[in-house]
């Protein structure tokens, strides 16, 4: 059902009030923009509404409106200031939607059939999360596991910088604290996987060597700055470096994790 809202005050409008200041205590999911919004519409987690004006709104009640009325989301229909004015920034992509957080997979869940993991600790940035899950997705990437100190990747800036793949990838959490939790590593590797650290190291394997000839291969990265710890890079069968430029010590953590999937890739088909 479309809804014309033109009141700032209007209950209706409460998924969004606020929202560059208060979103993580919301508990929502938001996605911004209609290639991020259908993404959202197309995934597990229920929608409960949709807020939009002008060309944008239109057009993606063209490729959606089916849906969110079989569903019965609603969808209100308000000007760009007054979205500006509730949301406390200018919305220029026309769009907003909210939903539900839906039940967490399993790491059993994430790892059935998969090939290729990533497995992140202490990654605090939401961008870097964000463009994590984008580099995964384009690189066949089929699930990302979160060890300790890693922020929420349902964060909207997460989910906008992903650009709505953090919920279409799939994704657990590893149970643990920040000096446990490598112990599920142990899982992992029972369960057949090559756990690869990824670290600048000058001792480290490269990385090409350190993927050859394995079929079921989960990277861990670390945060900005510290990367991983040394218990993670304990827990792992190698640590693996990525060649750099004289005069270069490191690269962007999500950039890294692009070049180790995008070598994964290689080493497979042999290339």
């Amino acid at each position: 059902m479309r809804t014309r809202i033109d009141d700032a005050q209007d209950p209706r409008l409460d998924d969004i009030r606020d929202l560059k200041h208060s979103d993580k205590e919301k508990g929502l999911v938001f996605a911004e923009g209609p290639l991020v919004a259908g993404r959202l519409v197309e995934s597990r987690f229920p929608v409960r509404a949709i807020y939009g004006f002008g060309g944008r709104l239109e057009t993606f009640l063209g490729d959606y409106g089916e849906v969110l009325a079989h569903r019965g989301i609603p969808v209100y229909e308000i000007s760009r200031q007054l979205m500006g004015e509730v949301a406390g920034y200018d919305m220029h992509r026309g769009l907003l939607a909210s939903a539900d957080k839906a039940p967490e997979r399993t790491v059993a869940e994430v790892i059935d059939g998969a090939r290729t993991l990533v497995i992140l600790e202490g990654v605090g940035d939401h961008e870097n999360i964000g463009s994590i899950f984008r580099n995964a997705a384009g690189m066949g990437v089929d699930g990302v596991l979160f060890g300790a100190a890693t922020a929420d990747p349902l964060y909207r800036r997460s989910v906008r910088v992903s650009m709505g793949h953090v919920l279409r990838t799939p994704f657990a959490h590893l149970e643990g604290t920040t000096t446990t939790w490598q112990r599920s590593l142990d899982e992992l590797k029972d369960a057949g996987w090559w756990l690869v650290s990824l670290t600048p190291a000058d001792d480290a394997v490269l990385l090409h060597q350190a993927v050859a000839g394995h079929e079921k291969i989960a990277f861990l990265v670390g945060g900005e700055g510290p990367g991983l710890t040394r218990h993670a890079m304990a827990a792992t069968d190698v640590r693996a470096k990525i060649p750099m430029a004289p005069g270069t010590d490191s690269l962007n953590v999500a950039t890294s994790a692009a070049i180790a999937f995008y070598e994964a890739q290689r080493s497979r088909s042999g290339n």
